[in-house]
């Protein structure tokens, strides 16, 4: 016999539901199931908290085909669960499985949100600081594990700036593969020495090592990231002091 839902869990995940629905710019589809009783609502317990949705848009260009979250058991506050909103007492973890499409990456990629928080980065070249500075970017997804790019970038180098047209070509790590640059040209500008591209592959190679990114009150770490043909799969894991809102996203002005 399947297990039917209590009123209380089906109030709740309804109301989640809404306030989520409410929040976003655009969404096809998208499901919270909450499970727990009242007697745990009133301790300020909740077994669980997942979330499946499909076609959400936030921040009017950021788009992700599918989602998949599910949380650990998490210490609520009663009052706000009652009326139909999870406030965290207690940070919770949780899995996500994210899916986007090659068309939702290079929206995103053009869209104010991404281009503000492009930071320019310092490459040690032979002892010498050269700033790299990305100006855009446009990738796709031919299958196969790779990634494919082209673009411009600003670089800063002994005191003189330059604009650089690339395409390249990289395998992302997967298992006991490293990073592969399978293949880097230059479209405009006068090239890039062996050094810079050292450098640069570096630099890649620490932040996919790292992988940890801080937003709101959350930290999220790429545990996983699968390239597949027009589509990018990632399992994050996020640690969560408080439950993120999009209204709390910087905002277009």
């Amino acid at each position: 016999m399947p297990d039917k839902h209590r009123l209380e869990e089906q109030i709740l995940s309804q109301a989640a539901e809404n306030t989520l629905s409410n929040q976003l710019d655009e969404v096809e589809q998208i499901d919270v199931d909450v499970r727990t009783d009242l007697f745990k609502i009133a301790q300020g317990q909740v077994e669980e908290v997942s979330l499946t949705g499909q076609g959400l848009v936030f921040q009017k260009d950021i788009r992700v085909q599918e989602i998949k979250v599910k949380t650990d058991s998490i210490a609520i506050n009663p009052l706000s669960a009652i009326l139909g909103q999870i406030e965290l007492n207690e940070p919770v973890n949780a899995m996500a499985r994210i899916v986007m499409t090659e068309v939702d990456i290079n929206h995103a990629l053009s869209s104010d949100l991404i281009q503000s928080q492009s930071q320019n980065w310092e490459l040690n070249v032979d002892g010498e600081i050269v700033n790299f500075k990305l100006q855009q970017i446009q990738v796709s997804l031919p299958g196969s594990g790779k990634i494919e790019s082209r673009g411009t970038v600003l670089i800063e180098e002994k005191g003189k700036n330059r604009l650089l047209g690339f395409t390249a070509r990289i395998r992302p790590p997967v298992d006991s593969q490293p990073l592969l640059l399978e293949g880097f040209n230059c479209t405009q500008g006068e090239g890039i020495s062996v050094s810079l591209i050292t450098a640069l592959m570096q630099k890649l190679k620490e932040l996919l090592k790292t992988s940890y990114f801080a937003w709101e009150n959350m930290v999220l770490r790429i545990k996983d990231l699968e390239v597949k043909q027009e589509s990018l799969i990632l399992l994050v894991e996020a640690h969560m002091k408080q439950l993120p809102s999009t209204e709390n996203l910087p905002h277009n002005k």
